[in-house]
Formats: structure tokens, sequence, C-alpha cells
């Protein structure tokens, strides 16, 4: 059943998808960073880079709308790779700069993850620019590392070997299957906010945090849990022993430069 509002999405689709094509040349693309900290001693002790669309003319565009757009016109693969070459970069920007080293992370979309030289595109990432590989996180969601286990588990062995870190983001929103989550070569999985955002009043919500905190710990993985909001959430992770934290409680996604301030600033402030 065809309405306008179809034809107004179907029009916007297109012109974002012309619009995106030519957004790297026109340095309209930005990675912002959110602090990522130890709950126990609340130590900054990494990042997740996100991206974000300053449009030319529409002004901030949302991820949620324009990722999607780069995934199906193929756009997501030369984007994916200038995140990836500066995020590296900048991670080597601020040790050289004296900065304590820490470990950034990035997204890596399922068209990305499987491309057959991806491994060895990260390793090279990282010989030009000098970064050690402990630095830098990979973040698979659930459902791209279900979606073809087998291929996965190979990918992850491979990055494992080169010394890459790799994490399970959004776990609990998709369907693991236990059995392959052991052979996955990851360090961590990182707990939906959806499961965060009520832990305080939801006892649905409060059992499969603990349940996830228990499970990894028992695979010797780390968790992270994003989208802490308040010190009510962030009791409540700490009391159960997720070992770190992400969210507005801290700092929103902030640009590079800010992100450095606010590194200062919290130092300063301990």
């Amino acid at each position: 059943f065809f309405t306008t509002k179809m034809q107004e999405d179907s029009a916007r689709n297109l012109k974002l998808s012309n619009d995106l094509s030519h957004a790297l040349e026109k340095n309209e693309l930005e990675l912002f960073y959110q602090p990522q900290l130890n709950t126990k001693s609340e130590k900054l002790i990494g990042a997740e880079a996100l991206l974000r669309w300053h449009h030319g003319k529409e002004g901030m565009i949302s991820p949620a709308e324009f990722i999607p757009i780069a995934e199906s016109n193929g756009l997501i693969l030369p984007i994916g790779e200038w995140i990836l070459r500066t995020v590296i970069t900048q991670a080597k920007k601020w040790i050289e700069e004296g900065f304590e080293p820490i470990i950034v992370a990035v997204n890596i979309s399922a068209v990305q993850f499987r491309q057959k030289d991806l491994p060895q595109m990260i390793t090279q990432m990282l010989q030009d620019v000098g970064l050690d590989p402990m630095y830098l996180e990979l973040e698979l969601t659930e459902g791209i590392a279900m979606s073809n286990p087998q291929q996965a588990i190979d990918i992850m062995d491979d990055l494992h070997e080169r010394g890459i870190r790799m994490s399970i983001d959004d776990f609990g929103t998709g369907y693991s299957s236990l059995s392959y989550l052991k052979k996955f070569k990851t360090y961590k999985l990182k707990i939906d906010q959806s499961f965060v955002r009520d832990i305080e009043i939801d006892d649905d919500d409060k059992a499969i945090v603990k349940t996830i905190i228990n499970m990894a710990k028992s695979l010797g993985l780390v968790t992270i849990a994003e989208g802490v909001e308040n010190i009510g959430q962030l009791e409540y992770l700490e009391e159960q022993g997720c070992d770190e934290i992400q969210g507005y409680y801290y700092s929103r996604p902030i640009p590079a430069n800010a992100f450095e301030r606010y590194r200062e600033e919290y130092q300063k402030n301990r």
C-alpha cells in the first residue's frame, strides 16, 4: 500500500545516499569518543569511537539513519576503512602527546567483517602508524557473530593471532549459542543499554544483567555495561561485579579535542 510518507522516505534515503558518497571528501564525517571506566577504581581505561555526520545542509544526521544506508549502498567499506585509520592514528597521537595509553573500541559492520582482507588491512594500518594492536578493540554485534558462526570463528582466530582484541556488542539482544560463544576469541561482553536502563526498578532486567555478568566471569570474560546514566544503575552494576562502565553518567560521546580536555580534567579531579 503506497503512501506519501513512503515516497518522502524513499526520496530522503536516495538523497542521503548520494550525499553520503561525498561526505568523506567534504570532511563532513567526524569521530566522537565516549569514555569507558573501570567500575571499582573509576579509572579511565578506554573509549568507544562513534561516527557522526555533519551534513552541509541538513545538519547532524543520526547514525541510526545513515549507517543502514551506508551498509546497503556499499559505502560502509570506504567509511569503515577511514574510521579504522582515524582511530588508530588518534590513539597513537594521544600516546605520543604523553597521555596514558587506553584501548579504543571501534564498531565493525557485517559488511566489513565479511571482508577477506580485513585482518591484513588492520595489521597494515597498525604497522603504518606504529600502534601496538593491544590498544585497538573491534566490537561485533551478537547478530553479526551468529549469522555465520564458523566464519566468525575463523576471522576472530586470525585477528586474535595478530594481537587485536575483539568484543561482543549489544550482548543479550540476539540468540547466542553458548557452545559458539566459548569458541569466539573475544575478551569482553558488552551489556546492552536496554537492560541497563531500568535495572533499578525492573526485576527481569536485574536478573538478566546479573546472569550475563556471572556467565562472563565463568568464561573468563570482561563485562562492560553501556548506557549508565545514574548512580543507582552504577551501584547495582558494581554490586554484581561488572568490570567496566560507559554512559552519560560520566560523559556523552565528545569530539577528540574535547575528549583530551575531559581526560585532563578528570585526572586532575581524581
